[in-house]
């Protein structure tokens, strides 16, 4: 802890050529490290900072559900910066994001003073020259504003926070993909407007009790994929745990347990695109999740973020030519490989990695509330022990990488989102007629309870046939070679995990729209299987091989309708299509 307290005091408390250090003291230093400021006392401490400071910009940057804009924050060192300049910036860039779970607020406290200590000190300006370091303060803004000291049953600090649903009760940290809030729209503008290098997302871990008081959410490699996981698994990861060690500040991968103790072992994370991570690595920048300790002084885990922000603002400064030609060749890379994973699993034949993890031990004992059994962690007896982490997943499933999408036109929430993430798409000039391969839903599982506003599918499966097509003039034809290929890969694919199919977007092709009466329709499925062969030698074949369907008349005359020319074609057909000419 005093080496922690000695280098926070250098960083924090250096006097620099031209201003005084006094001003611009945070509620949280004013409280000893036990208080986090209120939305509107944090927005204008970065305004009155970058009033002070030419190196500073503040932005409005859309709407949120709140009624309140979402705010940016830019540090550049050459000086006030335009939104116009930021996404064509030669510089590496850094986006960090705060208060996604406003009672996780470490990352608000330790971005003012993170933003604050650069631009009050000459060398750290001069250190990231080269940097822009953009802030986002608090992102759900609607959830800082329904402040309590309550809900955040099991957490060390703060003595007020912000609750983690948004306004209208949304987990913004669900809706990346699907979009469903103001904020995830103006996050896709400030993203994209960027275009970071690093996106850091800053929370507070609710699982296991362990030594640490901060691990780290790297983007999953394998999903990653290609130079880009290779990179952040060899490279990065490991560069950023030595820095944190030369801090006295040891850190972790998260740990994934629930119900058990990390002695046993865990799985990594794995952060699909309704996550912000998995988000934005879906554009090839490299994510990384800041997960401190619930059961650990907020004023140590405010410290150790601010720790980690300097470790990897030094490690993208120090790499920044690297970084950005990883990124400027992955969307080569994903593909030349013909195939793009869609779904994927923990890899079972491939050994776990060790981890010299520092834990407590643990055991189950009688609850004194309940007639049942409690775990129960011994902070009296830590231990270093190696632990099994499995790290390593495989594609479950691949899908053949098209030329284009092509997608009916009156789909306006799926237009929406591709526009907000800046997908770029023609439309047909006139009526056009192509062969494509079209997608029939063929299976699919809905959960039973309502999730993040929907009921989402899961365990897709599809139905592939190549055939000429009728397109609409105004029919979107999306092109797969840009820079949002993966994204389109993941949303427009059904059976990927957070595609659109499985967020609800495209649940009115699972109605059928016509059907029949079956005292008329008998008459007409006589005839059909009198007049058609393969019709009624399949119908037979299924009676003598389905006992249920062989008792079953209903089903019976459903089986020869769904095979008649009375059956409409759209159901269960997508209006997503794909060519590979």
């Amino acid at each position: 802890m005093k080496k922690i307290f000695l280098l926070l005091i250098t960083v924090l408390f250096t006097t620099c050529q031209h201003h005084n250090n006094n001003t611009f003291i945070t509620q949280f230093e004013k409280s000893g490290g036990t208080e986090t400021s209120q939305y509107a006392d944090v927005i204008n401490y970065f305004k009155e900072l970058s009033s002070t400071y030419p190196e500073l910009s503040v932005f409005e940057m859309g709407e949120t559900d709140a009624g309140y804009p979402l705010h940016l924050v830019v540090f550049d060192a050459d000086g006030k910066t335009q939104l116009n300049t930021l996404k064509n910036s030669t510089k590496n860039s850094v986006l960090i994001n705060n208060g996604i779970h406003p009672g996780e607020s470490d990352g608000i406290d330790a971005s003012m003073l993170l933003l604050r200590d650069i631009v009050q000190n000459d060398s750290l300006k001069k250190r990231y020259q080269n940097t822009l370091i953009a802030v986002i303060p608090i992102y759900n803004i609607g959830g800082s504003l329904n402040r309590n000291s309550h809900t955040r049953a099991n957490q060390n600090g703060p003595i007020e926070y912000g609750f983690r649903g948004n306004t209208r009760n949304f987990d913004l940290n669900r809706d990346f993909i699907k979009q469903d809030t103001k904020n995830s729209a103006a996050f896709a503008k400030i993203f994209h407007t960027l275009d970071p290098d690093i996106f850091i997302d800053n929370h507070v871990s609710n699982g296991a009790d362990y030594q640490y008081a901060i691990s780290h959410l790297f983007t999953q490699h394998n999903k990653l994929g290609a130079s880009l996981g290779e990179f952040i698994e060899t490279q990065m990861r490991p560069a950023i745990e030595r820095s944190m060690a030369t801090k006295n500040m040891p850190i972790t991968p998260y740990v994934n347990v629930w119900g058990g103790t990390p002695k046993e072992g865990w799985s990594q994370f794995y952060d699909s695109p309704r996550y912000s991570t998995g988000y934005t690595t879906l554009f090839n920048t490299f994510g990384m999740m800041v997960e401190t300790h619930m059961l650990k002084p907020y004023k140590i885990r405010v410290e150790q973020t601010y720790g980690l922000l300097l470790s990897m603002l030094d490690y993208t400064q120090d790499h920044s030519e690297e970084i950005k030609a990883i990124r400027r060749n992955a969307i080569d890379e994903i593909l030349k490989k013909k195939t793009y994973p869609i779904a994927f699993e923990i890899d079972s034949q491939k050994e776990p990695s060790i981890i010299q993890f520092r834990g407590y031990e643990g055991s189950i004992i009688d609850s004194k509330v309940t007639i049942g059994k409690r775990l129960v962690y011994d902070t009296s007896k830590p231990y270093l022990a190696p632990v099994n982490y499995y790290n390593e997943y495989r594609a479950a499933k691949e899908t053949t990488i098209p030329k284009a999408y092509i997608l009916r036109q009156g789909w306006h929430r799926v237009i929406e989102r591709l526009e907000n993430n800046q997908i770029s798409y023609t439309q047909f000039e006139k009526d056009t007629t192509l062969v494509v391969e079209t997608m029939h839903i063929d299976d699919y599982k809905t959960r039973s309870s309502a999730y993040e506003g929907h009921y989402l599918h899961y365990n897709t499966s599809i139905k592939i046939d190549s055939i000429a097509v009728h397109f609409s003039k105004g029919d979107l034809f999306i092109p797969v070679n840009q820079k949002g290929a993966r994204y389109l890969m993941e949303t427009l694919e059904p059976e990927a995990t957070d595609s659109f199919f499985n967020w609800n977007f495209f649940d009115t092709v699972l109605q059928q729209k016509e059907g029949y009466s079956s005292y008329v329709f008998e008459d007409v499925a006589e005839q059909i299987l009198k007049e058609n062969t393969l019709i009624k030698d399949a119908f037979e074949a299924k009676k003598a091989t389905d006992k249920d369907f062989a008792k079953n008349p209903r089903a019976q005359l459903n089986f020869i309708y769904k095979r008649s020319l009375h059956y409409e074609k759209a159901h269960l057909l997508l209006p997503i299509y794909k060519t590979y000419e």
